[in-house]
């Protein structure tokens, strides 16, 4: 960079002595009869410059010179630079090893303590966790024994049952009882009879007898009638746990003979119009017995339309007794308007009278208007004489003749 400026330095220094030379050269030219003298200035001109050739040259040498001791100088230092570098790496890679090698102690030492810490709480963990399953199976099994008692006892109530359920006395109880008990449930008190005598003197009497919600004297009735047969029930249930098909098609077969054979029995004993309505309801006492009666072809609705019996399980029959609990209440509905009917007839009848009186009382306070528009008009006569006696002078007061005084009780007595 020394060199390059040392150089343009000396280009300027040359071209200003061309400048020089040129003009000096003009200047001869102009001059004509100064040939000699220009030419001792040519000859100045060229020492000048030689002069300075030589301190030019003299001076790129110095230049070369301090640009030589500026190389060895910046080398010398470039090297102690490299040694310092390399001496100051050499530190950092031994602190960095150090430290690293610290890192790693300390750090295996943290992960030593960790995984002891784990390892203690695991344990812990493990073995409360089987302590609280040790409890839970020893809970369980004391369960499975208590549920295998209650499942004996249960095996034994239903043997008991089985027992009972083989007597068809004790099989129409319970199943009459259940009726009972949904009747009282959705019906209003007084809406059936139990063991109504429906034709008169017969001996037949039907189990419940509900009222329609209609309005007669005597309201026909509902007979409903449970039935329960339980032999060709437990036959098709025995047959579908074995897997015997021919066996189950027999059962079947026979349940719905039994459902024939009691809906006849229902339909000549029980459907009596115009006691009566014309249609019965045969009731099963098991939604599973229904559904097994449900199951067979056309059964429900060839008895429903040969013998006008309707059949009904535990889970239809309180849907049809809602309807007749709705016929009582529209029924209800209709007296309570029929009662309000009446009350407002009553009430426009007192609404007339209220008119009469409130028409005497108009004429009376009309009569009692005019009475008192009288007596104002007195009183304002009155006032006006009052005023008269204030303007007259209370000298003057005794000379008032008696001849005025009449004359004002007369107007007064006049007005």
């Amino acid at each position: 960079m020394s060199d390059g400026l040392g150089t343009g330095i000396w280009g300027l220094v040359a071209l200003a002595a061309i400048a020089i030379v040129a003009v000096l050269v003009l200047m001869a030219r102009r001059g004509g009869g100064r040939g000699t003298e220009s030419g001792d200035l040519l000859a100045r001109v060229y020492v000048m410059m030689e002069r300075d050739s030589s301190a030019r040259q003299a001076d790129a040498e110095a230049q070369r010179t301090r640009l030589d001791q500026l190389r060895g100088e910046t080398a010398d230092r470039l090297a102690l630079m490299a040694q310092s570098l390399t001496r100051d790496l050499a530190e950092a890679r031994v602190r960095q090893s150090e430290a690293l090698r610290e890192m790693a102690e300390s750090s295996a030492r943290q992960l030593e303590a960790i995984r002891a810490t784990v390892d203690e709480r695991l344990h812990e963990a493990v073995e409360r966790q089987m302590q609280t399953s040790f409890q839970r199976v020893l809970e369980q099994f004391t369960a499975m024994q208590k549920a295998m008692g209650e499942v004996s006892a249960m095996t034994a109530q239903i043997g008991d049952l089985k027992r009972l359920f083989s007597n068809v006395k004790t099989r129409g109880g319970w199943g009459e009882a259940q009726l009972r008990a949904i009747l009282d449930d959705v019906l209003p008190p007084g809406a059936y009879e139990a063991n109504c005598r429906l034709r008169e003197g017969s001996a037949e009497v039907v189990e419940f007898a509900v009222r329609m919600p209609v309005r007669a004297t005597t309201p026909p009735l509902l007979a409903i009638d449970s039935k329960f047969p339980t032999e060709a029930y437990e036959r098709l249930l025995d047959a579908v746990d074995r897997v015997d098909a021919d066996a189950e098609r027999a059962a079947r077969r026979a349940l719905e003979t039994t459902l024939k054979i009691e809906a006849r029995k229902i339909a000549s004993k029980y459907i009596v119009p115009p006691v009566t309505v014309e249609f019965a309801v045969l009731y099963l006492p098991t939604d599973g017995l229904y559904a097994e009666i449900a199951r067979i072809p056309g059964l429900v609705d060839e008895i429903g339309r040969t013998c006008r019996v309707m059949i009904m399980g535990p889970g239809l029959l309180p849907a049809m007794l809602r309807t007749i609990h709705l016929g009582y209440v529209t029924m209800a509905l209709e007296e309570r308007t029929d009662g309000i009917a009446r009350l407002l007839g009553a009430t426009r009848q007192e609404m007339l009278r209220m008119d009469g009186v409130l028409e005497r009382l108009a004429r009376n306070a009309s009569a009692m208007s005019s009475s008192i528009d009288e007596a104002r008009r007195r009183t304002r006569v009155v006032a006006k004489q009052l005023r008269g006696l204030d303007g007259i002078d209370a000298a003057a007061a005794p000379a008032v003749d008696e001849g005025a005084t009449e004359r004002g009780e007369t107007e007064f007595n006049g007005a």
